[in-house]
C-alpha cells in the first residue's frame, strides 16, 4: 500500500469549516460539479478534520437532472445566506434557458452582502447576467466564448483555465474545477494540502489561470507546421474582418501557391475552405447561443450580405441559418 504523504499544518487556526454553496441549474455539467465537489471532500480526509463543508441548492428545492442524465436530490430551495458562504453555481447546456429571473434576482441580492460567487463551466453566463462580472476578468467554456463575448461587453473574457477575480470566480469546464479548488485550498491551507488533493485526485499537472482551456493549434490539427500554425491563428481572430490569402501568405513569408499547397498537403483543403469552415462555425455557435439577428450574425463573422451569408451556411450544414435558428428555440 502507498503510503500517504502528511499535509503541513494548515496555516488557519482550526474553527468553523468553510461552506461552498452549490447551486445546480437543469442540465448542469456532472464533471464540473464532482471534480469540485471531490476536491472539498479529499481535503478534509487528507486534514485530518473538517475543513470544508458543502450543501446543494435548486431554484424549488426539488431534484435537479444534469446533463448526463443523473438526477441529484438538493438540500433546499434558494434561501439567505451566511455572509461567509462561497456560492458555485453549475451549469451545462442550455444555460439561458436554466438562467431564470427567480435565480437572477437572488444571486444579486446574495452578492450585495459581499459573498464570492463563482460560476462552474457555462455558469459565468449566468453571472454575467445578473451584472456580477461587469468590469471583472472571467472565462467559459471554448464553445461558449463567441456568444458570450457578443453578448457581455463589460466583462474582460479570457481563454483561461479559471479565473479569480477578487470575490469572482469562474472556469471553463471539465477539469478546471479541480485546478480552481487546488487553488483555493492552497490559498486557505497550503499548497501542501493542494498537493496532497492532487495526489489523491491522480491529478499530475496542476494547471494555473495563466493556462488556456484549448490544445494549442498544432495539437488540435495534428500538424507541426509553425507557418501554417501561425496562419490558422490569425484566421480564428479575424473572423469579422477575414483576410485575404495572399496578405496571409505575405504575413507568414511565402507565396499564395505555397500557403495553397501547405493547406492541401495537412488538411486536405484550400485556405478559403478551412477559413470559411471557421467563419460558418463560429456563425452556428451565435445562432445556437445567442439571439441576435441572422444579418447581424452574418456580419460578425464577415459576410457582406444575408443572401451570400444563408447560401455558404447551406452549403455547409444543409439547411439555412433561419432553419437552424428555428430548431433552437424547438429544442429549448
Amino acid at each position: 500500500m502507498q503510503t500517504q504523504r502528511k499535509p503541513t499544518e494548515p496555516s488557519k487556526a482550526v474553527g468553523q469549516p468553510k461552506r461552498y454553496v452549490f447551486v445546480l441549474l437543469n442540465k448542469f455539467s456532472m464533471l464540473s460539479f464532482a471534480s469540485a465537489v471531490e476536491c472539498l471532500r479529499i481535503a478534509n480526509r487528507m486534514a485530518g478534520r473538517e475543513v470544508y463543508c458543502w450543501t446543494l441548492l435548486g431554484e424549488a428545492g426539488e431534484n435537479v437532472t444534469c446533463s448526463a442524465g443523473t438526477t441529484f436530490a438538493v438540500d433546499s430551495e434558494l434561501g439567505d445566506l451566511q455572509r461567509d458562504d462561497t456560492i458555485l453555481v453549475c451549469a451545462g447546456v442550455e444555460v439561458q434557458s436554466a438562467t431564470t429571473k427567480k435565480l437572477l434576482a437572488w444571486l444579486r441580492r446574495e452578492a450585495r452582502k459581499g459573498l464570492t460567487v463563482g460560476g462552474l463551466c457555462t455558469a459565468s453566463y449566468t453571472l454575467a447576467k445578473a451584472g456580477l462580472l461587469d468590469g471583472k476578468r472571467a472565462t467559459i467554456h471554448w464553445e461558449n466564448i463567441d456568444s458570450f463575448a457578443e453578448e457581455f461587453e463589460d466583462v474582460t473574457l479570457t481563454k483561461s483555465v479559471f479565473v479569480v477575480d477578487n470575490n469572482r470566480l469562474s472556469t471553463a469546464g471539465g477539469t478546471s474545477s479541480i485546478d480552481l479548488m487546488l487553488k483555493l485550498i492552497a490559498n486557505d491551507h497550503g499548497e501542501d494540502l493542494a498537493n496532497s488533493v492532487a495526489d489523491q485526485l491522480i491529478y499530475s499537472s496542476i494547471r494555473t489561470d495563466q493556462d488556456t482551456q484549448r490544445l494549442s493549434i498544432p495539437t488540435r490539427i495534428g500538424v507541426r507546421h509553425p507557418k501554417l500554425s501561425m496562419v490558422i491563428q490569425m484566421m480564428e481572430a479575424n473572423i469579422e474582418e477575414p483576410i485575404s490569402p495572399s496578405i496571409l501568405a505575405q504575413d507568414v513569408g511565402m507565396s499564395t501557391r505555397q500557403l495553397e499547397r501547405l493547406f492541401r498537403r495537412y488538411l486536405n483543403r484550400s485556405p478559403k475552405r478551412y477559413y470559411m469552415e471557421l467563419r460558418l462555425q463560429k456563425a452556428r455557435n451565435l445562432l445556437m447561443q445567442t439571439d441576435m439577428s441572422v444579418i447581424n450574425v452574418a456580419l460578425a463573422c464577415g459576410f457582406a450580405s444575408p443572401s451570400h451569408f444563408s447560401k455558404c451556411y447551406r452549403a455547409h450544414y444543409d439547411t439555412t441559418p433561419y432553419r437552424e435558428r428555428g430548431s433552437k428555440s424547438g429544442t429549448s
